[in-house]
């Protein structure tokens, strides 16, 4: 293991018990801590690559830091420190399970559901005669399930979220709130720098005292969609597909490479310079978002530097 980090295998003081994601190895602390390790794994159409790809776990982390910190006035969140480029430790948080997702155009799922002839969303009406990837009115919320593993979000209805009691109307009017809030500061933080944030998710879950927390990553290439400023609108205009800010880029290598995810499919070789080029990808989504250089670390190993930078919960 050298610059790339794919596994990590801790053992923590108080360790209660661990949690592998397809990106992240959450370990779960006495004393309501979390402890994450963003790995360099890469996934796509739910399938994670054998191959890493370089800083990548750097660049997210960084990136849901950076967000946490820019959004922590509107609404207390799960982060607490972040003692090396890959990990965060946070408060552990018994989460609210649905995923609140915000979208201020119609995009993606949204048009989707469009197009096939629907017209009730979630519970919004979307009005007669839009194209794909105008802009509503005002940004649309709309919930879905957090499913267990393997299985797919589901749309659901804020009456079905509270007739199925998943959480309480004042709950739900709260998370109603601040998801729109959270929304409206990312979109200002695009905005500044030349980018449309265009729908985006949420997460929430209670905090040891039962308030509500915002927890997991937000506002990163992976849990959102980002069109480019400049260009909207003639793009829009002229009907064109928009240029977009997000790692489909990748899923569109795949893709040209004849792996869509479906069974028997063989996943094409990632070769140096593939990773290269999504590493790339990857520093260039962090400079955009974030508006800074990346600063990339000079670690020949991220599992000793992380093994030193938390010395502290090591056994």
């Amino acid at each position: 293991m050298s610059k790339v980090l794919l596994n990590s295998n801790f053992n923590f003081k108080k360790q209660v018990s661990k949690y592998i994601g397809k990106v992240r190895d959450v370990y779960e602390i006495k004393d309501d801590l979390l402890v994450m390790i963003v790995s360099d794994r890469i996934s796509a159409f739910d399938v994670v690559m054998p191959k890493g790809i370089t800083y990548k776990g750097q660049v997210l982390n960084q990136i849901a830091n950076e967000m946490l910190n820019e959004t922590n006035d509107i609404i207390d969140n799960w982060l607490i420190d972040s003692p090396d480029p890959n990990v965060s430790i946070g408060k552990k948080c018994i989460p609210i399970k649905i995923e609140m997702v915000v979208r201020g155009y119609l995009s993606g799922h949204s048009y989707r559901i469009y197009n096939s002839g629907q017209r009730n969303l979630c519970g919004n009406i979307l009005p007669e005669n839009m194209n794909e990837n105008d802009k509503f009115k005002s940004p649309i919320i709309t919930p879905a399930t957090k499913a267990e593993k393997g299985l797919h979000d589901e749309d659901i209805s804020p009456k079905s979220i509270i007739e199925q009691n998943i959480i309480n109307k004042d709950d739900y009017e709260y998370l109603h709130e601040k998801s729109l809030e959270l929304f409206k500061r990312g979109t200002e933080l695009a905005s500044n720098n030349g980018l449309i944030l265009v729908d985006t998710k949420y997460e929430f879950g209670y905090d040891s005292n039962g308030v509500i927390t915002l927890i997991d990553e937000i506002h990163t290439p992976d849990s959102s969609r980002y069109f480019y400023k400049d260009s909207y609108e003639d793009l829009q205009i002229k009907g064109e597909k928009q240029k977009q800010l997000s790692k489909e880029f990748f899923r569109e290598w795949l893709m040209q490479n004849s792996f869509h995810g479906k069974n028997n499919q063989i996943i094409p070789e990632m070769t140096d310079d593939v990773v290269e080029m999504v590493s790339g990808r990857y520093i260039e989504l962090y400079e955009k978002l974030i508006g800074k250089k990346f600063s990339i670390n000079s670690s020949d190993n991220i599992f000793e530097r992380i093994n030193k930078n938390l010395k502290e919960f090591i056994v």
